[in-house]
Protein backbone atom coordinates (compact mmCIF):
# COMPACT_ATOMS: atom_id res chain seq x y z
CA UNK A 1 0.00 0.00 0.00
CA UNK A 2 0.71 3.38 -0.50
CA UNK A 3 1.21 4.27 3.59
CA UNK A 4 3.12 1.49 4.04
CA UNK A 5 5.56 2.44 1.32
CA UNK A 6 6.28 6.29 2.77
CA UNK A 7 6.87 4.99 6.23
CA UNK A 8 10.77 4.86 6.29
CA UNK A 9 11.19 7.95 4.59
CA UNK A 10 8.62 9.50 7.58
CA UNK A 11 10.48 7.51 10.17
CA UNK A 12 13.77 9.39 8.84
CA UNK A 13 12.34 12.55 9.27
CA UNK A 14 11.44 12.00 12.78
CA UNK A 15 15.07 10.87 13.47
CA UNK A 16 16.43 13.66 11.84
CA UNK A 17 14.52 16.43 13.67
CA UNK A 18 16.07 16.10 16.71
CA UNK A 19 19.94 16.73 15.16
CA UNK A 20 18.47 20.07 12.94
CA UNK A 21 16.49 21.59 15.73
CA UNK A 22 19.31 21.34 17.85
CA UNK A 23 21.49 23.27 15.21
CA UNK A 24 19.23 25.82 15.15
CA UNK A 25 18.58 25.76 19.07
CA UNK A 26 22.34 25.46 20.46
CA UNK A 27 23.59 22.95 22.99
CA UNK A 28 21.02 20.69 25.35
CA UNK A 29 21.11 19.73 28.47
CA UNK A 30 22.78 16.57 29.74
CA UNK A 31 21.07 13.31 29.01
CA UNK A 32 18.34 12.63 32.27
CA UNK A 33 20.30 9.73 34.10
CA UNK A 34 16.77 7.78 35.43
CA UNK A 35 13.76 6.43 33.14
CA UNK A 36 10.72 7.50 35.57
CA UNK A 37 7.82 5.68 34.18
CA UNK A 38 4.62 7.19 35.01
CA UNK A 39 1.10 5.41 35.39
CA UNK A 40 -1.88 7.59 33.91
CA UNK A 41 -5.32 6.14 33.90
CA UNK A 42 -8.77 7.41 33.62
CA UNK A 43 -12.51 5.71 33.57
CA UNK A 44 -16.11 7.04 32.37
CA UNK A 45 -19.47 5.60 33.23
CA UNK A 46 -22.48 6.53 31.14
CA UNK A 47 -25.56 6.05 30.50
CA UNK A 48 -26.73 7.29 27.29
CA UNK A 49 -31.05 6.85 26.23
CA UNK A 50 -32.70 7.04 22.55
CA UNK A 51 -35.76 7.37 21.41
CA UNK A 52 -35.85 7.54 17.37
CA UNK A 53 -39.39 7.34 15.82
CA UNK A 54 -37.78 6.01 13.03
CA UNK A 55 -37.14 2.47 14.64
CA UNK A 56 -40.27 0.92 16.93
CA UNK A 57 -38.15 -0.29 19.85
CA UNK A 58 -35.82 2.24 21.48
CA UNK A 59 -31.72 2.02 22.87
CA UNK A 60 -30.28 2.21 25.87
CA UNK A 61 -26.83 1.68 26.98
CA UNK A 62 -24.79 1.79 30.16
CA UNK A 63 -21.27 1.49 29.60
CA UNK A 64 -18.05 1.77 31.62
CA UNK A 65 -15.01 2.42 29.51
CA UNK A 66 -11.59 2.46 31.69
CA UNK A 67 -8.30 3.70 29.84
CA UNK A 68 -5.00 3.01 31.17
CA UNK A 69 -1.06 4.14 30.00
CA UNK A 70 2.44 3.81 30.87
CA UNK A 71 4.16 7.15 30.17
CA UNK A 72 8.12 7.11 30.17
CA UNK A 73 10.84 9.90 29.68
CA UNK A 74 14.25 9.32 28.88
CA UNK A 75 17.51 11.20 27.69
CA UNK A 76 16.17 15.24 27.47
CA UNK A 77 13.22 15.27 24.96
CA UNK A 78 12.37 12.03 24.09
CA UNK A 79 9.62 10.14 25.53
CA UNK A 80 6.69 6.86 24.92
CA UNK A 81 3.45 6.21 25.40
CA UNK A 82 1.57 3.10 25.05
CA UNK A 83 -2.29 3.04 26.81
CA UNK A 84 -4.76 0.85 26.15
CA UNK A 85 -8.36 0.95 26.65
CA UNK A 86 -11.06 -1.18 27.42
CA UNK A 87 -15.39 -0.96 27.14
CA UNK A 88 -17.83 -3.02 29.08
CA UNK A 89 -21.72 -2.75 28.38
CA UNK A 90 -24.56 -3.95 30.89
CA UNK A 91 -26.74 -5.44 28.72
CA UNK A 92 -27.50 -5.47 24.51
CA UNK A 93 -30.26 -3.47 24.38
CA UNK A 94 -28.30 -0.69 21.13
CA UNK A 95 -27.48 -1.05 18.50
CA UNK A 96 -23.31 -0.72 18.96
CA UNK A 97 -22.72 -1.75 14.77
CA UNK A 98 -20.87 -4.52 16.81
CA UNK A 99 -23.58 -6.74 18.19
CA UNK A 100 -26.25 -7.33 15.56
CA UNK A 101 -28.99 -5.31 17.22
CA UNK A 102 -30.07 -3.89 14.12
CA UNK A 103 -33.50 -3.04 15.01
CA UNK A 104 -33.11 -0.61 18.08
CA UNK A 105 -31.04 3.43 17.20
CA UNK A 106 -27.08 3.39 16.99
CA UNK A 107 -25.25 4.00 20.12
CA UNK A 108 -21.79 3.80 19.00
CA UNK A 109 -20.02 2.68 22.26
CA UNK A 110 -19.27 -1.37 21.86
CA UNK A 111 -17.46 -3.04 24.09
CA UNK A 112 -14.33 -4.14 23.59
CA UNK A 113 -10.19 -3.94 24.45
CA UNK A 114 -7.96 -2.32 22.30
CA UNK A 115 -4.49 -0.54 21.98
CA UNK A 116 -5.57 2.69 22.43
CA UNK A 117 -2.36 4.65 21.99
CA UNK A 118 1.47 3.77 21.37
CA UNK A 119 4.23 6.57 20.31
CA UNK A 120 7.56 7.48 20.98
CA UNK A 121 8.13 11.72 20.95
CA UNK A 122 10.58 14.11 21.39
CA UNK A 123 10.67 17.40 22.05
CA UNK A 124 12.88 20.64 22.15
CA UNK A 125 12.23 24.05 22.98
CA UNK A 126 11.10 24.54 19.73
CA UNK A 127 10.37 22.13 17.46
CA UNK A 128 8.63 18.35 18.30
CA UNK A 129 7.30 15.22 16.54
CA UNK A 130 5.04 11.88 17.42
CA UNK A 131 5.97 8.77 16.10
CA UNK A 132 3.22 5.64 16.16
CA UNK A 133 -0.46 5.57 17.33
CA UNK A 134 -1.87 9.22 18.76
CA UNK A 135 -4.63 11.51 19.60
CA UNK A 136 -4.58 14.11 17.08
CA UNK A 137 -7.02 17.67 17.63
CA UNK A 138 -6.35 20.57 14.79
CA UNK A 139 -8.24 23.75 15.72
CA UNK A 140 -11.81 23.02 17.05
CA UNK A 141 -11.48 19.71 15.52
CA UNK A 142 -14.03 20.52 12.75
CA UNK A 143 -11.50 18.73 10.23
CA UNK A 144 -9.29 16.64 12.70
CA UNK A 145 -10.28 15.68 16.15
CA UNK A 146 -10.00 12.71 18.46
CA UNK A 147 -14.05 12.19 18.95
CA UNK A 148 -13.51 12.12 22.55
CA UNK A 149 -17.09 11.89 23.17
CA UNK A 150 -17.39 8.41 21.94
CA UNK A 151 -16.22 5.72 24.69
CA UNK A 152 -13.91 4.49 22.18
CA UNK A 153 -11.91 7.37 21.12
CA UNK A 154 -10.46 8.49 17.13
CA UNK A 155 -6.84 7.30 17.03
CA UNK A 156 -4.24 7.88 14.00
CA UNK A 157 -0.67 5.31 13.19
CA UNK A 158 1.03 9.10 12.51
CA UNK A 159 3.91 10.84 12.57
CA UNK A 160 2.80 14.37 13.35
CA UNK A 161 5.52 17.41 13.76
CA UNK A 162 5.12 20.63 15.47
CA UNK A 163 7.46 23.79 15.00
CA UNK A 164 7.58 26.73 16.78
CA UNK A 165 9.01 29.08 13.67
CA UNK A 166 8.96 32.21 15.23
CA UNK A 167 7.57 33.33 18.98
CA UNK A 168 4.24 34.52 16.65
CA UNK A 169 4.25 31.61 14.34
CA UNK A 170 3.62 27.76 14.37
CA UNK A 171 3.85 24.67 11.79
CA UNK A 172 1.78 21.60 12.26
CA UNK A 173 2.47 18.63 9.92
CA UNK A 174 0.95 15.26 10.10
CA UNK A 175 1.24 12.34 8.14
CA UNK A 176 -1.72 9.52 8.33
CA UNK A 177 -0.91 5.81 7.60
CA UNK A 178 -4.09 4.63 9.40
CA UNK A 179 -7.17 6.16 11.37
CA UNK A 180 -8.83 3.79 13.90
CA UNK A 181 -12.70 4.70 13.91
CA UNK A 182 -14.62 5.08 16.95
CA UNK A 183 -16.70 1.96 16.21
CA UNK A 184 -13.69 -0.23 17.52
CA UNK A 185 -12.00 -3.44 15.92
CA UNK A 186 -15.56 -5.07 16.54
CA UNK A 187 -17.49 -3.65 14.18
CA UNK A 188 -19.27 -5.82 11.88
CA UNK A 189 -18.47 -3.54 8.92
CA UNK A 190 -15.08 -3.95 8.21
CA UNK A 191 -14.47 -0.13 6.62
CA UNK A 192 -16.23 1.49 10.26
CA UNK A 193 -13.46 -0.47 12.58
CA UNK A 194 -9.76 1.34 10.40
CA UNK A 195 -9.33 2.78 7.16
CA UNK A 196 -5.52 2.72 5.31
CA UNK A 197 -4.43 6.39 4.34
CA UNK A 198 -1.84 8.33 3.04
CA UNK A 199 -3.08 11.66 4.24
CA UNK A 200 -0.83 14.74 4.42
CA UNK A 201 -2.30 17.62 6.95
CA UNK A 202 -0.66 21.08 7.06
CA UNK A 203 -1.46 23.96 9.38
CA UNK A 204 0.15 27.47 9.87
CA UNK A 205 -0.81 29.18 13.28
CA UNK A 206 -0.01 32.89 13.66
CA UNK A 207 -1.21 34.58 16.94
CA UNK A 208 -1.17 37.82 18.22
CA UNK A 209 -2.49 39.12 21.35
CA UNK A 210 -6.43 37.65 21.44
CA UNK A 211 -6.51 37.28 18.02
CA UNK A 212 -5.23 33.95 16.06
CA UNK A 213 -4.74 33.48 11.99
CA UNK A 214 -4.99 30.34 10.70
CA UNK A 215 -4.01 28.30 7.25
CA UNK A 216 -4.45 24.81 6.35
CA UNK A 217 -4.36 22.33 3.74
CA UNK A 218 -5.94 18.64 4.11
CA UNK A 219 -4.47 16.60 1.36
CA UNK A 220 -7.05 13.35 2.39
CA UNK A 221 -5.93 10.20 0.82
CA UNK A 222 -8.18 6.76 1.46
CA UNK A 223 -6.86 3.86 -0.43
CA UNK A 224 -9.40 1.97 1.19
CA UNK A 225 -12.49 4.42 -0.30
CA UNK A 226 -11.14 6.17 -2.90
CA UNK A 227 -14.15 8.16 -3.03
CA UNK A 228 -13.89 9.54 0.37
CA UNK A 229 -10.40 11.08 -0.74
CA UNK A 230 -10.54 15.33 -0.58
CA UNK A 231 -8.29 17.96 -0.69
CA UNK A 232 -9.29 21.15 1.36
CA UNK A 233 -8.06 24.12 1.67
CA UNK A 234 -9.16 27.23 4.27
CA UNK A 235 -7.80 29.61 6.08
CA UNK A 236 -9.60 30.56 10.04
CA UNK A 237 -9.53 33.70 12.12
CA UNK A 238 -10.60 33.60 16.09
CA UNK A 239 -10.24 36.96 18.10
CA UNK A 240 -12.07 38.29 20.75
CA UNK A 241 -11.82 42.16 22.81
CA UNK A 242 -12.66 41.49 26.29
CA UNK A 243 -12.77 43.56 29.39
CA UNK A 244 -12.86 41.85 33.01
CA UNK A 245 -14.27 38.88 31.24
CA UNK A 246 -16.80 41.06 29.48
CA UNK A 247 -17.13 41.67 25.60
CA UNK A 248 -17.36 40.90 21.95
CA UNK A 249 -15.36 37.72 20.41
CA UNK A 250 -15.98 36.17 17.03
CA UNK A 251 -14.74 33.20 14.56
CA UNK A 252 -14.92 33.59 10.70
CA UNK A 253 -13.65 30.13 8.84
CA UNK A 254 -13.53 29.66 4.75
CA UNK A 255 -12.95 26.48 3.38
CA UNK A 256 -12.96 24.92 -0.32
CA UNK A 257 -13.07 21.27 -0.56
CA UNK A 258 -12.70 19.15 -4.12
CA UNK A 259 -11.84 15.21 -5.20
CA UNK A 260 -8.46 14.20 -4.88
CA UNK A 261 -5.89 11.36 -5.89
CA UNK A 262 -7.79 8.67 -7.28
CA UNK A 263 -11.13 9.99 -6.42
CA UNK A 264 -13.48 8.78 -9.36
CA UNK A 265 -15.92 11.70 -8.79
CA UNK A 266 -15.70 15.30 -9.55
CA UNK A 267 -17.03 17.81 -6.90
CA UNK A 268 -16.51 21.08 -5.79
CA UNK A 269 -17.85 22.40 -2.18
CA UNK A 270 -17.90 25.25 0.13
CA UNK A 271 -17.33 25.68 3.72
CA UNK A 272 -17.94 28.70 5.93
CA UNK A 273 -18.35 29.69 9.03
CA UNK A 274 -19.50 32.91 11.07
CA UNK A 275 -19.85 32.92 14.58
CA UNK A 276 -19.84 35.79 16.98
CA UNK A 277 -20.18 35.82 20.88
CA UNK A 278 -20.91 38.35 23.32
CA UNK A 279 -19.37 37.56 27.24
CA UNK A 280 -21.32 38.98 30.58
CA UNK A 281 -21.61 38.28 34.16
CA UNK A 282 -19.83 34.86 33.15
CA UNK A 283 -22.35 33.94 30.76
CA UNK A 284 -21.41 33.45 26.66
CA UNK A 285 -23.85 34.28 23.94
CA UNK A 286 -23.26 32.95 20.64
CA UNK A 287 -24.67 32.89 17.02
CA UNK A 288 -23.40 30.71 14.29
CA UNK A 289 -23.78 29.77 10.59
CA UNK A 290 -22.40 26.68 9.12
CA UNK A 291 -22.39 26.30 5.83
CA UNK A 292 -21.13 22.68 3.70
CA UNK A 293 -22.25 22.97 0.65
CA UNK A 294 -23.67 19.89 -1.75
CA UNK A 295 -24.88 19.66 -5.20
CA UNK A 296 -27.70 17.55 -4.52
CA UNK A 297 -25.52 14.49 -5.54
CA UNK A 298 -22.80 15.04 -3.37
CA UNK A 299 -21.92 17.29 -0.43
CA UNK A 300 -18.88 18.67 1.75
CA UNK A 301 -17.52 15.61 3.63
CA UNK A 302 -15.53 15.42 7.12
CA UNK A 303 -14.86 12.73 7.83
CA UNK A 304 -11.65 12.84 10.23
CA UNK A 305 -13.44 14.79 12.62
CA UNK A 306 -14.93 15.20 16.24
CA UNK A 307 -18.21 14.75 14.56
CA UNK A 308 -20.74 14.74 17.79
CA UNK A 309 -19.55 18.61 18.51
CA UNK A 310 -20.78 20.08 15.56
CA UNK A 311 -24.53 20.01 14.35
CA UNK A 312 -26.71 19.19 17.39
CA UNK A 313 -25.56 16.43 19.84
CA UNK A 314 -28.08 14.21 18.16
CA UNK A 315 -25.69 13.20 15.35
CA UNK A 316 -28.12 13.61 12.54
CA UNK A 317 -25.78 14.98 10.25
CA UNK A 318 -22.62 13.17 11.12
CA UNK A 319 -22.50 12.48 6.98
CA UNK A 320 -23.66 15.82 5.63
CA UNK A 321 -26.84 14.96 3.53
CA UNK A 322 -26.44 15.01 -0.56
CA UNK A 323 -28.10 18.50 -0.62
CA UNK A 324 -25.73 20.33 1.76
CA UNK A 325 -26.14 21.79 5.03
CA UNK A 326 -26.99 24.79 6.34
CA UNK A 327 -26.83 24.85 10.08
CA UNK A 328 -28.09 28.40 11.94
CA UNK A 329 -27.76 28.39 15.71
CA UNK A 330 -28.42 30.40 18.87
CA UNK A 331 -26.90 29.18 22.05
CA UNK A 332 -25.51 30.24 25.71
CA UNK A 333 -23.20 28.77 28.30
CA UNK A 334 -21.23 29.27 31.77
CA UNK A 335 -20.08 28.42 34.53
CA UNK A 336 -21.52 28.50 38.26
CA UNK A 337 -20.25 27.93 42.28
CA UNK A 338 -19.17 29.82 44.96
CA UNK A 339 -16.46 29.55 47.14
CA UNK A 340 -14.66 26.64 46.72
CA UNK A 341 -16.41 25.73 43.53
CA UNK A 342 -16.18 28.55 42.12
CA UNK A 343 -16.46 27.53 38.27
CA UNK A 344 -16.95 24.03 38.78
CA UNK A 345 -20.45 24.35 37.49
CA UNK A 346 -20.74 24.56 34.23
CA UNK A 347 -24.03 24.41 31.21
CA UNK A 348 -24.95 25.03 28.15
CA UNK A 349 -28.32 25.47 25.81
CA UNK A 350 -27.93 26.02 21.97
CA UNK A 351 -30.66 26.25 19.52
CA UNK A 352 -30.02 24.80 15.82
CA UNK A 353 -31.80 25.18 12.79
CA UNK A 354 -31.46 23.06 9.59
CA UNK A 355 -31.65 23.90 5.66
CA UNK A 356 -30.43 22.02 2.41
CA UNK A 357 -27.70 23.95 0.37
CA UNK A 358 -29.43 22.16 -2.43
CA UNK A 359 -33.38 20.88 -2.40
CA UNK A 360 -32.44 17.52 -4.18
CA UNK A 361 -35.37 16.62 -6.09
CA UNK A 362 -39.07 17.44 -4.15
CA UNK A 363 -38.19 17.56 -1.01
CA UNK A 364 -38.58 20.28 1.87
CA UNK A 365 -35.17 22.38 1.88
CA UNK A 366 -35.83 22.55 5.36
CA UNK A 367 -34.67 19.38 7.29
CA UNK A 368 -35.37 20.34 10.82
CA UNK A 369 -34.67 21.79 14.20
CA UNK A 370 -32.78 20.87 17.41
CA UNK A 371 -32.41 21.46 20.97
CA UNK A 372 -29.71 20.76 23.27
CA UNK A 373 -28.72 21.67 26.78
CA UNK A 374 -25.94 20.08 29.21
CA UNK A 375 -24.89 20.34 33.15
CA UNK A 376 -21.91 19.67 34.67
CA UNK A 377 -20.62 19.14 38.08
CA UNK A 378 -18.09 18.03 40.78
CA UNK A 379 -18.77 15.29 42.51
CA UNK A 380 -16.17 14.22 44.30
CA UNK A 381 -12.38 14.68 44.26
CA UNK A 382 -11.50 13.66 40.76
CA UNK A 383 -15.01 12.68 39.65
CA UNK A 384 -16.93 15.05 38.18
CA UNK A 385 -20.75 14.71 36.57
CA UNK A 386 -22.80 15.37 33.60
CA UNK A 387 -26.35 15.25 32.62
CA UNK A 388 -26.89 16.35 28.77
CA UNK A 389 -30.28 16.17 26.36
CA UNK A 390 -30.58 16.71 22.61
CA UNK A 391 -33.90 16.91 20.74
CA UNK A 392 -34.20 16.62 17.39
CA UNK A 393 -37.62 17.15 15.83
CA UNK A 394 -37.69 16.58 11.87
CA UNK A 395 -38.68 17.85 8.78
CA UNK A 396 -37.57 16.58 5.86
CA UNK A 397 -34.49 14.78 7.19
CA UNK A 398 -34.46 11.80 9.62
CA UNK A 399 -37.24 11.60 12.13
CA UNK A 400 -37.99 12.67 15.19
CA UNK A 401 -34.98 12.00 17.68
CA UNK A 402 -34.72 12.27 21.76
CA UNK A 403 -31.15 11.52 23.54
CA UNK A 404 -30.49 11.45 27.29
CA UNK A 405 -26.79 10.86 28.77
CA UNK A 406 -26.45 10.34 32.50
CA UNK A 407 -22.46 10.49 32.98
CA UNK A 408 -19.67 10.06 35.87
CA UNK A 409 -15.84 10.83 34.89
CA UNK A 410 -12.68 9.55 36.71
CA UNK A 411 -9.97 11.70 35.61
CA UNK A 412 -5.93 10.74 37.80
Amino acid sequence: MRSSRQLPAVIAVLLALPAIADAAEGPVAPAVAALPWQFEWNARLRQESVDDDAFARDASATTLRLRAGLRLHWATGFSALIEGEGIAAAGDSYNSGANGEVERPTITDPEGAELNQAFVAWKGTRAGATLGRQRLQFDNQRWIGNSGWRQNEQTFDALSVDWQLVPALALRYAWLGQVHRVNGDQALDPLARQRDLSTHLFNLGWKAEAQQWVGYAYLHDDNDVASASTATYGARWTGARLHEGSGFGWTLEAAHQRDYADNPLSFSHAYWLIEPTFAAYAVTYRAGWEHLGGNGVHALQTPLATLHAFNGWADKFTTTPPGGLEDRYLGAGGKLGRAANTGKYSWAVSWHDYRADTEVAATDSHYGNEWDASFGFPVHGPVNGLVKLADYHADSFARDTRKVWLQLEWAQ
